[in-house]
């Protein structure tokens, strides 16, 4: 059987051995507007359909080779919701029957009216477009709980990156992270893979300003024996050892502008040449990349090539900084001193208003990673350690609230967010831990945009 005859537009397979009544079946159902490939046997037709095929398989249970029964245990095991429609001779009845209770959507006994077909199949197809409508939202549903557990915070900024993700990850495009050091450029990456088509693939992380320039093309695009001097066996580069899955490579910025010319290369002609080599091998990759600098200005500088700028910038994801989202500050901190004390199998500390206020007034050039290693540094029983990094408290209020309200009022955010990721049975229960009334509480989750969860929060994330 060939792969190439059925695809996602089929919406009817009918298999029957019998050539006259085939092509009699296939008429009827091409007569209605359907869309059919006809087989004289079923070998092969589990491993051909599409995933999540959303067509209807019609197949007479008496038949050389695979018969009906063992097809329709086949295809129940690849999927137990795909229909599967039964023909029956007079003495067959029985068995229709046991196919039935096995799975079989319907079974019609020989000789049936044509509309009967057209109204099985009919129904059929509505039922598994349901089904696979329904397949889709649960996928949606679990991809944004995935995405929520990975990068936490009810910020604006965050809920928008989560949003970004979620748009691009289904697609084929190339993306373009900017992110200051210790942002998460790792962790969004890693997401975009693995809600994706190619998840899996293999994703394959390399950071090119941790190569040295000397070996750099050899890593990237691979090398055969006796390209260069110690080239002695053939490598594999990294954009050929991604085929079928993601490429991240983090601190795109530090690529010499030769370097920058094969892979602005490699990604509109999606083929890749190892050094020393002739042969043009194809790539099916995505290639995420990602840089803490201003591509455009360094462009300008002649420091980036322009070309290869507008080729990545397509689709481009920010990352805000965590000194833009003083609101989450908390809610990530307490997750990760949390996580530290249970590692390390000690008691969680508590965060005293005096912590609370240098970790919402320090600047966090270090973004998440510093966050985390401070967490684990308030975890061990140590300070803070972020006297100095604070400097004026009226400078560092201007810096990150622009004025005392602002402040006060991202403060109260982080405060409520921080109580509403821990796990509470009922708003009943982090009222009383706020020590507000029911009423103030419901008052100051509309006026921050915050929802009760009864499970609590989640894991915090890894960082690049």
């Amino acid at each position: 059987m060939s792969d190439s005859l059925i695809d996602n537009q089929t919406q009817v397979v009918l298999i029957d051995d019998d050539p006259h009544l085939r092509k009699a079946l296939g008429q009827t159902l091409d007569l209605a507007g359907l869309k059919v490939v006809s087989l004289d046997d079923a070998r092969g037709l589990d491993s051909s359909l599409p995933v999540d095929w959303p067509g209807v398989v019609v197949s007479d249970i008496r038949m050389a080779g695979i018969d009906g029964m063992r097809l329709l245990e086949q295809l129940q095991a690849r999927d137990a919701e795909l229909p599967v429609l039964l023909i029956t001779g007079h003495g067959d009845i029985q068995l229709a029957v046991q196919a039935m209770r096995a799975g079989a959507y319907d079974f019609l006994e020989k000789p049936f009216p044509s509309d009967a077909l057209l109204d099985s199949v009919r129904r059929a197809l509505a039922l598994r477009k349901l089904v696979l409508d329904n397949r889709s939202l649960r996928m949606a549903l679990a991809d944004r709980q995935q995405l929520s557990a990975r990068l936490l915070g009810q910020s604006s900024g965050m809920q928008r990156l989560r949003e970004q993700i979620g748009a691009l990850a289904g697609t084929q495009a190339d993306v373009l992270i900017l992110g200051e050091t210790g942002a998460g450029k790792e962790v969004v990456a890693r997401a975009l893979h693995d809600l994706s088509n190619r998840r899996n693939g293999p994703f394959v992380a390399i950071n090119a300003g941790a190569l040295a320039e000397s070996v750099v093309e050899s890593e990237l695009f691979g090398h055969e024996p006796g390209a260069f001097t110690g080239a002695q066996k053939r490598r594999i580069g990294k954009f050929e050892f991604a085929n079928g899955g993601t490429l991240f490579l983090d601190e795109i910025e530090s690529m010499t502008l030769e370097v920058q010319v094969k892979l602005l290369r490699m990604l509109q002609e999606r083929v890749v040449e190892r050094l020393g080599g002739n042969l043009l091998i194809p790539l099916d990759i995505r290639v995420i990349a990602a840089t803490k600098e201003d591509l455009r200005q360094a462009a300008d500088q002649g420091r980036f090539r322009a070309d290869l700028y507008y080729r990545l910038n397509v689709a481009p994801l920010r990352i805000p900084p965590l000194r833009e989202r003083s609101e989450d500050i908390l809610m990530l901190f307490q997750h990760f001193s949390e996580a530290a004390a249970e590692r390390h199998g000690l008691p969680n500390r508590e965060l005293r208003p005096e912590h609370r206020a240098q970790l919402l007034l320090h600047n966090w050039p270090g973004n998440v990673r510093e966050l985390q290693n401070t967490a684990e540094r308030f975890a061990l029983g140590l300070d803070l350690g972020l006297d100095e990094a604070v400097g004026e408290p009226a400078e560092a209020l201007q810096e990150n609230a622009g004025n005392l309200a602002r402040q006060v009022e991202a403060f109260e955010r982080s405060l409520i967010a921080a109580e509403l990721a821990r796990p509470h049975g009922s708003l009943r229960s982090v009222a009383e831990s706020l020590g507000l009334p029911r009423k103030t509480l419901h008052d100051k989750l509309r006026k921050h945009g915050l929802s009760f969860n009864e499970t609590g929060g989640s894991s915090p994330p890894e960082n690049d």
